[in-house]
């Protein structure tokens, strides 16, 4: 079951461990071992999750990389489908023996 308009990363990370904890960017930033503009891009949904910001995430906030990486997956996916016409795609019947 997909989740109906699933938040950017960088959102989630502003609303659930920023804005409640009164986390910097800088101090987040600095945490994570990455540049404030690095984080800033993903904050502000510039920029996805990749592998090592996941591991670096889950290091640093918790959750597991599995997870960092599935949120962004599900966000990539949702904004695709409102995106994409798959009018001219055909399925391949498969013919089982």
């Amino acid at each position: 079951m997909s989740m109906y308009n699933p938040p950017h990363p960088g959102e989630f990370v502003r609303q659930v461990y920023m804005e409640p904890f009164g986390i910097t960017g800088r101090t987040l930033a600095a945490k994570l071992g990455v540049s404030p503009s690095t984080l800033n891009r993903l904050l502000q949904g510039n920029s996805g999750v990749s592998p090592e910001m996941a591991l670096r995430l889950s290091k640093t906030l918790g959750r597991s990389p599995e997870s960092w990486l599935s949120m962004q997956d599900s966000y990539n996916l949702w904004q695709v489908k409102r995106t994409v016409n798959l009018d001219t795609v055909e399925r391949i019947e498969f013919d089982v023996a």
